[in-house]
């Protein structure tokens, strides 16, 4: 039997002010299409400035984004190659 490797590669990019932490996550899949998500962040005023935890909170809510449009995209794919309605893909 042969066993192919395959690697995704999953992009975090930031923005950062003194009260908002932006992220952008892309992820390239091996048939070349894009997924692309997005999260944010705030700092509330009585909250110590902390950029590490704002790109933790925000890249994680892009990574959780990024991961629905994934099986969302999944189960789709699953429909179209079935021709029916398959159940739905749960986290």
């Amino acid at each position: 039997m042969t066993h192919t490797t395959v690697g995704w590669h999953v992009e975090l990019e930031f923005q950062e002010d003194d009260q908002h932490t932006r992220a952008a996550a892309l992820v390239r899949l091996p048939d070349g299409t894009e997924v692309r998500a997005h999260g944010h962040a705030s700092r509330h005023d009585s909250d110590a400035n902390q950029p590490r935890v704002g790109e933790e909170i925000a890249g994680a809510r892009a990574l959780n984004e990024l991961a629905m449009r994934l099986l969302s995209k999944a189960h789709d794919e699953i429909d179209t190659a079935s021709g029916r309605t398959s159940h739905p893909i749960h986290v």
